[in-house]
């Protein structure tokens, strides 16, 4: 999340002509700690545009995974509104971390983002899918964020195209 905009934007168009299918992104987290929320959501939309463009000429979707690394935001508040932030500017999947800070999912972190999926859903009719990762190194933690999304989300989000974990230390 901290290159220029117009270097992530050519990775993201090189990525899909090369052929990804997805496209992962972090939240532009200078800009939403500053709290420019339109930048931060302008950036998100600039890579939907980038990639459905390029995808579109090749006759096909691409799927846009945006990672919101909950463990910088600090609080429910924050997680729910950059949640809703990255959903809205045209995220098909919302993630928990990278893996590469301090704090990364966390069941709390889930809980939120799970209950704002389910009310965009509610609002929208979209189903968006949800990832945790980050920390997640046990049977006993993949069976808590399995057991967040069946309860709040539901059965219909328990497939691949809408909940996925972030796992390499389990396996």
């Amino acid at each position: 999340s901290q290159s220029f905009l117009e270097v992530k934007l050519k990775e993201c168009e090189l990525a899909v002509e090369q052929g990804a299918d997805e496209v992962d992104i972090v939240l532009a987290l200078n800009a939403f700690l500053a709290g420019d929320y339109e930048a931060a959501s302008e950036e998100i939309r600039q890579v939907r545009k980038c990639i459905d463009e390029v995808a579109a000429r090749q006759g096909r979707q691409v799927h846009l995974k945006v990672i919101l690394e909950t463990g910088l935001l600090r609080t429910s508040e924050a997680i729910a509104t950059a949640s809703f932030l990255a959903m809205e500017a045209g995220a098909d999947f919302i993630k928990t971390s990278t893996g590469k800070v301090d704090v990364n999912a966390t069941p709390a972190s889930a809980y939120v983002m799970c209950e704002c999926i389910a009310r965009y859903h509610a609002m929208t009719g979209k189903r968006v899918g949800f990832k945790p990762a980050g920390g997640i190194s046990s049977a006993a933690d993949t069976l808590c964020y399995y057991s967040i999304v069946a309860t709040i989300l539901g059965k219909e989000w328990l497939n691949k195209d809408l909940f996925r974990f972030g796992v390499s230390r389990v396996a």
